[in-house]
């Protein structure tokens, strides 16, 4: 019975914090939207249906039988430490691990044709969040499953580092405003809307910074947190030639498949300052 609760209360945490993001990114936007809202987020909706089935059919099965068989074996980081300091590592090394996947799908040609589908978004709010292909979900697959073995994670683990995955993403990709104050202090701890924005700029030597998806440890610690960036100076979006008509849904279905577009990169100044 007790677990019941617990399960309900979680639930309804989730809806809850799913609710205020929704609230918080339209009565405090962090930037102007640039195109028409609607047909954007329900765009983005259905890509997320598309990867939620694919979720729910492949690679919850298969992470929670590994994370069943960490349980069983008693095996990986989190049964290696032991007791709460083994949870709290095992949680850890989750997030770390998808920091090293984040990185890889921008810098290896392969999954970057994936990952540009969730890029080349125009603008940028909680439904960017659920912008994936959904093949993408079978990509990634085999390094959660590594993820998940080489962490230890039991199933409650896993089900909360999902929890807490889930609405760090919601909320670090929703077009919302914190206070001065409020930003220094959680991006020193989580991955912020602001920080996430510059990740999402059209200019590559932004893009290449803030990899972190959830605990922003591992940008402070890689010297790869970039703040302080004016978000009206960012534009959000993907520049190569074939941005505009990848952003429709067919469009962003097909074009993993085709030939990747060279992208853009920033020229560079003669005293190797860096412009466009």
């Amino acid at each position: 019975m007790a677990g019941r609760w617990l399960k309900l209360a979680g639930m309804a945490f989730t809806l809850g914090a799913v609710g205020a993001i929704a609230v918080a990114e339209r009565t405090r936007p962090l930037r102007r939207q640039t195109v028409p809202a609607l047909p954007r987020v329900t765009r983005n909706l259905m890509m997320g249906a598309m990867c939620l089935v694919v979720i729910a059919a492949i690679e919850n099965p298969a992470t929670r039988a590994v994370a069943a068989r960490n349980s069983r074996k008693r095996r990986g980081l989190q049964h290696a430490l032991g007791g709460i300091p083994g949870k709290a590592a095992a949680f850890l090394a989750m997030d770390y691990g998808f920091y090293l996947w984040h990185v890889a799908t921008h810098k290896v040609p392969f999954l970057w044709r994936w990952h540009r589908v969730h890029h080349v978004d125009p603008d940028m709010d909680a439904s960017t969040a659920l912008r994936f292909h959904f093949l993408d979900m079978v990509v990634s697959l085999p390094w959660r499953l590594v993820q998940v073995r080489l962490s230890g994670v039991d199933p409650a683990m896993l089900a909360r580092w999902q929890r807490f995955f889930f609405l760090s993403v919601l909320f670090h990709h929703s077009n919302t405003r914190l206070s001065p104050a409020w930003e220094r202090a959680l991006s020193r701890l989580i991955t912020t809307p602001a920080m996430h924005g510059v990740h999402h700029a059209q200019d590559w030597h932004l893009m290449d910074s803030n990899w972190s998806s959830g605990v922003a440890l591992w940008d402070h610690l890689h010297g790869t947190y970039r703040g302080e960036v004016p978000q009206d100076a960012i534009t959000i979006g993907v520049d190569d030639p074939c941005a505009a008509q990848d952003v429709p849904l067919a469009g962003a279905l097909k074009a993993p498949l085709l030939p990747s577009p060279r992208r853009a990169r920033p020229l560079r100044l003669a005293d190797g300052a860096r412009i466009g």
